[in-house]
């Protein structure tokens, strides 16, 4: 449970702020939310650029901003540490899209992020 805090926390405040179109607050955050959140909005257009060539049909600004978000995380999270298996990232993103975004998001999601890992396996071969 420690670890799936945090991430929803993160989400929240990004979902916010991309709502907002601004700044994310992160006062009110634990220091692993706040890590999350700061480190997905310093990074964000590399992320979303990642995640457009992985979702074939879903240009990223068209995505539900949900989705958008938990793809951000996780794949910044795959990218940053390398101590959390993918698989428990897959799986936490996953169970976050399906409790806070559409009936087919946890799908949708999944399949960016097996795209996203396999290619991140190849390029490190």
């Amino acid at each position: 449970m420690e670890r799936t805090e945090p991430r929803e926390d993160a989400l929240k405040c990004l979902y916010e702020a991309d709502q907002r179109r601004s700044e994310p607050s992160t006062g009110d955050l634990g220091r692993r939310a706040a890590e999350l959140v700061h480190g997905v909005w310093a990074e964000r257009e590399a992320l979303d650029e990642a995640i457009g060539r992985a979702s074939r049909r879903w240009r990223v600004e068209r995505m539900p901003p949900v989705d958008r978000n938990v793809l951000r995380i996780a794949l910044w999270e795959l990218e940053h540490h390398n101590r959390t298996p993918v698989p428990v990232v897959i799986s936490e993103a996953v169970r976050m899209a399906k409790a806070y975004s559409t009936e087919r998001s946890g799908g949708f999601v999944n399949g960016v992020l097996a795209k996203l890992a396999g290619d991140r396996e190849e390029a490190s071969e």
